[in-house]
């Protein structure tokens, strides 16, 4: 997609400069990183891409090429957090950033002109928005001269979307966005946000790792994300530690034991041992045998579904499906509700299982789903 040519069609002279920052799917660790745990994400091969020109008068211009919607305006002094483009829309997005950056410190007041595309699916877990956060970043960061490492812009990133747009996420997407390397999964300490690229070439093994996107978002999902984080800080509390991360795995026999709530105590189980998870992961591929984490994914799913209860009729058949075809391990990854999943598999069986998902989800009277192998890609970078 010619996003330099497409921005000076639009505002009437070329861009500075064009960035990107990629998409990402999660192999392990799934509402950890709010409680301060291990995550294992790794970036696709999807991006959002954006030509962006600094400005001094202090507005900002923000379009893009896949919403039918005209230049959207603004001002940068005038950002405010949940305002009209603090909620809902595409634009809260970059705005926030910019809003983030200036409420940091940071001289981006000038403002910018920004034209964006992206080939991440929305609705999909693929985290879409951290996406248009960290390319928009990155941009600034750069045009600005900033000098704000990576994870320091995706720190920013998810403040836009946490005070800004006003999505309780947590770090994790924002950081592989930025602080991904191709053929590598990234151990992400969400405490102190150290990291670890760990080898990750499917293709050297002879495996492929899809994803299956289901094509659902369920509404239910949208206030549920906030409940359940709610529910693992109360579990925190009464437990006495600052956050689940500081509940060993030795130990959740005990700490399910002083837990009254059956549902909080579902939540701090699969907490403590989705940090656990991550952990065999990472022991396994450190062991060179990949094809090892495949039960592990299977039973980091079972959590999320039984546990967590995020998972939905989609995200379940096609976990049965891949496995009863000769999968090696699958889970659901993302925030659940819909979404996608992920399916490890030997190379020569990616076709017949598949297919055997799409059987199954015609057999069902589910829409198609859409099914596309996930590459351990690159971070955000300047490609222009």
């Amino acid at each position: 997609m010619d996003v330099a040519g497409q921005f000076t069609e639009l505002y009437g002279y070329a861009p500075d400069g064009v960035w990107s920052a990629p998409g990402r799917v999660n192999l392990i660790g799934e509402y950890t990183d709010f409680n301060e745990g291990f995550v294992m994400p790794l970036a696709l091969p999807h991006t959002a891409v954006a030509a962006v020109a600094r400005r001094t008068d202090g507005v900002l211009r923000l379009h893009s090429a896949d919403i039918d919607a005209p230049v959207a305006e603004l001002r940068v002094d005038e950002l405010t957090p949940l305002s009209k483009y603090g909620q809902g829309g595409w634009a809260a997005y970059p705005a926030g950033v910019v809003w983030a950056l200036r409420d940091a410190g940071h001289a981006v007041s000038g403002g910018a002109d920004i034209h964006l595309a992206s080939t991440v699916p929305t609705g999909a877990g693929l985290s879409s928005s951290a996406a248009l956060e960290v390319v928009t970043a990155l941009a600034l960061n750069d045009l600005y001269e900033l000098g704000l490492p990576r994870p320091e812009l995706a720190v920013l990133a998810q403040r836009a979307e946490n005070a800004f747009v006003g999505v309780p996420c947590g770090v994790m997407d924002q950081m592989a966005s930025a602080c991904a390397t191709a053929g590598h999964a990234l151990h992400l300490d969400c405490r102190d946000l150290s990291i670890r690229q760990i080898p990750f070439d499917l293709a050297a093994q002879g495996l492929q790792l899809l994803v299956v996107d289901t094509r659902v978002k369920h509404e239910l999902g949208d206030g549920a994300y906030a409940e359940r984080r709610a529910g693992c800080e109360e579990g925190a509390a009464i437990l006495g530690v600052s956050h689940l991360r500081d509940v060993a795995y030795a130990e959740l026999p005990s700490a399910l034991a002083r837990l009254t709530d059956e549902k909080i105590g579902r939540y701090v189980r699969h907490i403590v041992s989705d940090d656990h998870r991550v952990e065999q992961v990472i022991a396994l591929l450190d062991a060179g045998d990949v094809r090892a984490i495949g039960p592990v994914l299977t039973e980091g799913h079972a959590s999320l579904r039984d546990d967590l209860r995020i998972s939905c009729e989609e995200l379940d058949l096609v976990v049965a499906t891949a496995n009863a075809s000769g999968a090696i391990g699958a889970r659901m990854t993302g925030g659940g509700f819909g979404g996608s999943a992920i399916v490890l598999v030997e190379e020569p069986d990616a076709e017949s299982v598949t297919k055997s998902v799409q059987e199954a989800f015609a057999t069902a009277g589910f829409t198609a789903p859409r099914v596309f192998p996930a590459v351990p890609s690159a971070g955000a970078r300047r490609v222009a």
